[in-house]
């Protein structure tokens, strides 16, 4: 059985056995609520396919995190997939799940094994090699084509630096052009 067949079973399961089922009251939204629910519903998830992770909640900027760190190497990468796709699609049923709880659109993210933060510090630093060229150059260098989560991570890069960037294109192939001024 493929990964994918086993989280599709594994979402199938979560979802008959109620895990995004909301209370009968809607607590007031807040990012502890929203951590929290996004939390409860990691663990069960966890506890579903007999998995060891911890959960750390923290705020980056005004978003939620939840992150499942591993306990024993090398156990959750099946819960990141190839290329981050089963991570994903994780955090879209997490964000569902907390949404439902709290009453309110989701924006969390969630990181399985450092997957997100280990991304993060490459995409942070290909920003860092372009704006170095955009500086030397003086001209736009236009990025490789990325998802969302990768062009807000080099658009805060830009900003900081005291460029300017914007996305180009259409999905799938909207990317990042940085520009001096």
């Amino acid at each position: 059985m493929s990964t994918e067949d086993q989280i599709e079973e594994t979402v199938e399961v979560v979802v008959e056995e109620g895990a995004l089922d909301g209370a009968d009251e809607t607590p007031e939204a807040s990012p502890e609520a929203e951590g929290e629910a996004a939390a409860d519903y990691l663990e069960g998830l966890l506890d579903i396919i007999d998995a060891d992770g911890d959960i750390d909640i923290d705020m980056e900027g005004d978003r939620t995190l939840v992150s499942v760190i591993e306990v024993n190497e090398g156990d959750l990468q099946h819960l990141v997939g190839e290329d981050g796709e089963v991570l994903s699609a994780l955090q879209e049923l997490t964000r569902l799940a907390a949404s439902r709880e709290t009453g309110e659109r989701s924006r969390l993210m969630v990181d399985i094994a450092g997957h997100r933060a280990q991304q993060k510090a490459k995409l942070e630093e290909a920003a860092q090699t372009a704006i170095a060229e955009a500086r030397r150059t003086a001209a736009p260098v236009s990025m490789a084509a990325m998802n969302a989560f990768e062009r807000k991570v080099v658009h805060d890069v830009v900003a900081e630096a005291g460029l300017v960037s914007e996305s180009e294109g259409e999905e799938p192939d909207r990317r990042v052009v940085i520009r001096v001024s």
